[in-house]
């Protein structure tokens, strides 16, 4: 194995890089992280080891928010919730989206997030 090795006194340490991440995890990814390492610890493990576990986490939050857009928008088309509604009621308006809001995060738990 060609791995660069740095002297620290008597040894011989192995020069590992991690991969440059700079996309964030965000509240999906993190509770994703918990699910692993408390369901599937060995998953979790390799992801950490083999350094893909910001990428898969990254990756996720994205997949995550895109389908919460998608999910929001096609919960808004089905019930009839128009920018009409929003300035005729906004009380009404506000309590509408944030029951769609909390069905749809519910959803994408069960599907992304706790998918064991």
């Amino acid at each position: 194995m060609n791995i660069p090795h740095i002297r620290s006194g008597d040894y011989f340490i192995p020069d590992l890089k991690l991969k440059e991440e700079t996309r964030p995890i965000g509240k999906w990814g993190r509770m994703h992280r918990v699910y692993l390492e408390e369901h599937h610890p060995i998953q979790f493990n390799s992801l950490a080891l083999s350094g893909n576990l910001w990428t898969y986490l990254a990756d996720l939050n994205e997949q995550v928010q895109q389908r919460m857009e998608t999910l929001t928008a096609q919960l808004k088309t089905a019930e009839g919730i128009a920018e009409t509604l929003k300035a005729a009621d906004p009380m009404g308006w506000t309590q509408r989206m944030n029951n769609i809001t909390a069905r749809a995060e519910e959803i994408i738990r069960e599907e992304l997030i706790y998918n064991g």
